[in-house]
């Protein structure tokens, strides 16, 4: 196993783990509150979910991986974006900007070896 499929697998337990919690964590419905944007939570978290299962069956069927990192890694800019409008630390924003980064290596690498 190399480090594209490691990264892979960290990525999509990451998102999973991440939409998951927004179904049975009231803190995490209070995020999107503070976000403005709770009419979105359900469909980020959902967007999510999806995301990551798509990143593990690209791991057999590359399109699917250059769909699903892009994917994540746009949903991850926007994250970011959002967290500086509402003014959060910088601190509270490397996750966010992580994933992203994250998520854009693997669409690179997976557009590079279509």
């Amino acid at each position: 196993m190399g480090i594209r499929e490691l990264l892979v697998i960290f990525s999509s337990f990451s998102f999973v783990a991440y939409g998951v919690a927004f179904f049975t964590s009231y803190k995490m419905k209070e995020e999107f509150i503070r976000f403005g944007l709770a009419k979105f939570g359900a469909l980020t978290a959902t967007l999510e979910i999806l995301g990551a299962l798509g990143l593990l069956v690209g791991l057999v069927f590359p399109p699917l991986l250059v769909f699903s990192a892009g994917g994540l890694s746009l949903l991850m800019l926007l994250g970011v974006a959002v967290r500086i409008r509402i003014k959060d630390p910088c601190l509270v924003i490397v996750p966010a900007f992580s994933f992203f980064v994250l998520n854009a290596y693997l669409f690179i690498e997976a557009i590079q070896s279509l």
